[in-house]
């Protein structure tokens, strides 16, 4: 899922887009987003992830390792980074010169290497680099690329073609246990969050685009099941049985719990300012009279570059037709010095 002010993009397990937008044609209604259009993908497999693109009015999707616009797809793709950079530019008018359209830069990772690529009007290949252990998770600020293979975070110049290590994803790694669930998240102009599990918890690296720690570190009692932050974007919407949403913005990092409540932290004080408690989900009852367990009703976090447009009932009555009485202008016209007859 993604989104992008007033429409929303979602991916469906059958190769489905759909596309909402938000409809607000009655001022009398309440606002509500509609299905606006419907896509298919080629390969008809489940849409893994989107990436919208507004300087170039454009959506990159991963799909079955296979790596999709609507120029040319890009097979044998484990995961791509857009450079975060070109993802904050304005988004593309229909006036616009298409001649003045900046270049995009973007990484496709593939299995042994990192195919870079810039997109305008058509897809141009740059080069490839070399990268024997693979990765399965990318984020990219300019020539610094943040991955996660299946042991590592590593950092990777991309000016300079080198990699070095950075943290574990788990320092304590439970065999019997669930596979720790890389995260990489742009915090700052130069700077990634990265997710590293201790075993007791987790903690929250701070670094820059060299592989240096900054700033100190957060903490969660376990393993967090999806994080979000924020440069400008001040929307945050929680999938939940509730849909409700929650403004938020910078210096704040949000993240879901496996329990399913809600921490907030601040990035310049690395304190926690907000704890949203899990929701209580009613546990169906089967034929025999017995509950099925209780289901996790917060599954996602997806936060927005572009804002996130959340329709509310609140102070609608400031937006009531009102009468208002109108004051007639008197006439302030001086009276003439001569009379009618010209004396």
């Amino acid at each position: 899922m993604n989104d992008s002010g007033s429409e929303i993009y979602v991916g469906c397990s059958n190769g489905e887009l759909i596309r909402f937008a938000l409809q607000a044609d009655d001022p009398n209604k309440l606002e509500s987003y509609c299905v606006l259009s419907r896509q298919t993908i080629p390969n008809e497999k489940p849409i893994d992830e989107i990436v919208l693109v507004p300087c170039l009015g454009r959506a990159f999707i991963l799909s079955d390792r296979v790596s999709l616009n609507i120029v040319k797809p890009i097979r044998h793709t484990f995961t791509f980074a857009v450079d975060h950079r070109d993802l904050q530019r304005p988004p593309l008018t229909m006036t616009g010169n298409s001649s003045a359209i900046e270049a995009v830069n973007f990484c496709i990772v593939k299995r042994t290497g990192i195919a870079m690529y810039v997109m305008r009007e058509r897809l141009s290949f740059v080069k490839e680099i070399p990268l024997p252990q693979g990765a399965t998770l990318a984020r990219r600020i300019g020539r610094s690329l943040c991955i996660a293979d299946k042991e590592l975070y590593n950092m990777v110049d991309l000016e300079g073609a080198s990699l070095f290590p950075v943290i574990p994803i788990s320092q304590a790694p439970d065999i019997s246990g669930p596979v720790k669930k890389p995260s990489i998240t742009v915090v700052g102009e130069n700077e990634f969050l990265i997710l590293s599990s201790t075993g007791s918890g987790t903690i929250g690296l701070f670094i820059t685009g060299d592989g240096d720690p900054v700033r100190g570190t957060l903490e969660w009692p376990s393993h967090p099941e999806a994080l979000c932050a924020y440069l400008h974007a001040p929307w945050l919407f929680i999938k939940s049985d509730s849909r409700s949403p929650t403004g938020l913005d910078y210096p704040y990092i949000t993240t879901l719990l496996p329990n399913g409540s809600v921490e907030i932290h601040s990035i310049e004080t690395q304190a926690i300012v907000q704890v949203i408690g899990a929701e209580a989900a009613s546990a169906p009852s089967t034929p025999t009279g017995q509950s099925e367990p209780q289901q996790r009703s917060r599954m996602n976090l997806v936060s927005s570059l572009g804002s996130y447009f959340v329709p509310s009932t609140q102070r609608s009555d400031k937006m009531r037709k009102t009468k208002v009485r109108l004051l007639r202008v008197q006439d302030s016209t001086p009276p003439s010095e001569h009379s009618p007859d010209g004396t």
